[in-house]
């Protein structure tokens, strides 16, 4: 009897599983992606959507696939983004901006540059 309700709890837990697993393959590649950048990666994908659409999205179903079977494990940052897609021909332009403390606040160089002259 024991053993009966032992069976229908890992039954339930590999359903769950299951569940789960087609859950994810129905998600949305670009969303899956996105789960995985850190540290401006999710900037990154943006200005590449919006300069190299077609591309892009190829890149993404690919790195989605490599995600799927297991290839790709861990998290991908923004600048590691950067380069596959500069590595790809891609010239893609990201805004940057260098912040400095003054008086307690950030403000951006060019402002600091214009006070102290």
């Amino acid at each position: 009897m024991g053993e009966d309700r032992d069976l229908e709890i890992i039954r339930a837990k590999k359903m769950l599983e299951l569940r789960k697993k087609l859950a994810r393959r129905n998600e949305a590649p670009r969303d899956i992606l996105l789960s995985r950048l850190v540290d401006r990666g999710d900037e990154v994908l943006l200005m590449a959507e919006k300069s190299y659409p077609e591309v892009t999205t190829k890149i993404v179903n690919r790195l989605v696939e490599l995600i799927r079977s297991g290839t790709l494990k861990g998290f991908i940052s923004g600048g590691e983004l950067l380069w596959l897609f500069r590595a790809l021909g891609m010239d893609v332009r990201i805004e940057t901006k260098i912040m400095v403390k003054k008086d307690g606040r950030l403000v951006s160089i060019r402002d600091k540059l214009k006070s102290s002259q």
